[in-house]
């Protein structure tokens, strides 16, 4: 039985969509907000004013158009505030600092390709790249009012905290505990899959969609899933881990130590291991992942290459007709470094293997096709994540007491982290 919200929820929800629309859109007049919310014309009027008073929204001149009066036009105010959102992938970090209409003015990259041989190294990485985007972007800590951290594979919001004392999921809560208190708070997690969900409700293919998949390609694999315009966080907070079902039976190891999971065929260790399986001396086979992934791109009349590409297309088509069976959904958008580098070469096998697996009819109207979303989708979306935290009641109203005027300078990492590098397992 679903739960039934409370009028406080309700009311944090509809800010969140007037928000949505005026970031989305621009500029709205409040009739324009009524209408593309549903919202009633008094509850955008009251929201409206809140968000006024939390110095988010301003005018944006008047609509003369029609009889009567002028009607005032609205925006977000880009000077409201700023928000940051991180991508930790496998191969790189990535800190982009956006204004309250999200746009970006300052990034920072960190290149780990494979390097996750030490947390400790990861963490000072972690926090280098914050800092150089702050002040790419001419931010200071206290300016910030919210962070959104994306970390890879399963971020658990479990209150039991039952997680192994060992493996990639340890890592990561290793790597979280660790960066958390040297961020501004607050501080919201969540894997990429969820995170490219939102990214993709507010500025790409699944906007106004009630269902949709994401499906983020990269070193891992997983889907953002979206039901009902809303992106599916399931019971611990984990859903999404398409690239950790079985595609092939007793098949290649995963590294997360299964037999022929998604992700070891479509992820790039996978389709690494294809091209070695097409050809072991490929020159290709010495670069790393993302030298790799540009390198098969540039490649395509290679025979070797345009069979790993074919092949790696045939499974891409059948692990998503499995998507397609069990959700039925309206679109399925592929996102992620991969995607963009290899998308042209592999939605038309991808496409003729969906066709041929999934269930009669139902993928008979589904859009298949890359995100026209092209920049981090993994930190934009988590940035989306930090500002729809700080638009509920209990945020905006600590937004409204004073805030200090000094600007806070982080502790640096703490001593006693380990001099002594880490070695992460698997």
């Amino acid at each position: 039985m679903n739960r039934t919200r409370s009028s406080s929820e309700i009311r944090d929800a509809s800010r969140r969509e007037i928000v949505r629309a005026l970031v989305v859109g621009g500029t709205a007049t409040r009739n324009d907000l009524a209408r593309s919310t549903g919202l009633s014309a008094a509850t955008v009027s009251n929201l409206v004013t809140e968000l006024r008073e939390a110095g988010l929204i301003a005018d944006a001149g008047t609509d003369n158009a029609g009889t009567g009066r002028p009607t005032t036009v609205l925006r977000i105010d880009g000077r409201g505030g700023s928000f940051l959102g991180i991508d930790v992938a496998e191969t790189y970090i990535r800190a982009v600092v956006f204004d309250a209409s999200l746009a970006e003015i300052g990034a920072a990259d960190v290149d780990l390709d494979e390097a996750w041989s030490s947390i400790d190294r990861v963490a000072d990485a972690l926090v280098a790249a914050v800092d150089e985007a702050l002040s790419r972007g001419g931010r200071r800590r206290d300016d910030i009012l919210g962070v959104g951290l994306g970390l890879p594979g399963i971020v658990s919001k479990d209150p039991r905290r039952d997680v192994p004392p060992h493996g990639w999921a340890a890592h990561i809560r290793d790597l979280e505990s660790r960066v958390r208190r040297h961020l501004p708070a607050p501080v919201v997690t969540a894997n990429p899959l969820q995170a490219v969900g939102h990214s993709e409700i507010w500025f790409g293919t699944a906007r106004g969609r009630s269902s949709a998949v994401v499906v983020n390609l990269g070193t891992g694999v997983g889907a953002g899933i979206i039901v009902e315009g809303r992106v599916l966080r399931g019971a611990t907070s984990t859903a999404g881990e398409w690239g950790h079902t079985v595609l092939e039976l007793d098949g290649r190891t995963c590294r997360c130590g299964r037999r022929g999971c998604v992700e070891a065929y479509v992820g790039v260790p996978g389709i690494h291991q294809t091209l070695r399986d097409v050809d072991a001396g490929h020159a290709l086979l010495g670069l790393h992942q993302r030298d790799f992934v540009h390198g098969l791109r540039d490649s395509v009349d290679d025979p070797a290459v345009a069979q790993t590409l074919a092949r790696t297309a045939r499974y891409l088509g059948i692990a998503l007709s499995d998507i397609v069976a069990v959700l039925n959904p309206e679109v399925l958008t592929l996102t992620g470094w991969t995607a963009w580098a290899l998308g042209s070469s592999l939605l038309p096998g991808a496409r003729a293997a969906l066709a041929e697996r999934a269930p009669e009819m139902t993928a008979a109207r589904l859009d298949l096709g890359v995100s026209p979303v092209r920049v981090n989708s993994v930190a934009t979306g988590m940035a989306v994540l930090a500002f729809e935290n700080h638009l509920d009641s209990r945020a905006l109203a600590r937004r409204s007491r004073p805030r200090p005027e000094a600007t806070v300078t982080p502790d640096p990492l703490p001593p006693t982290l380990p001099q002594t590098p880490q070695p992460i397992a698997g």
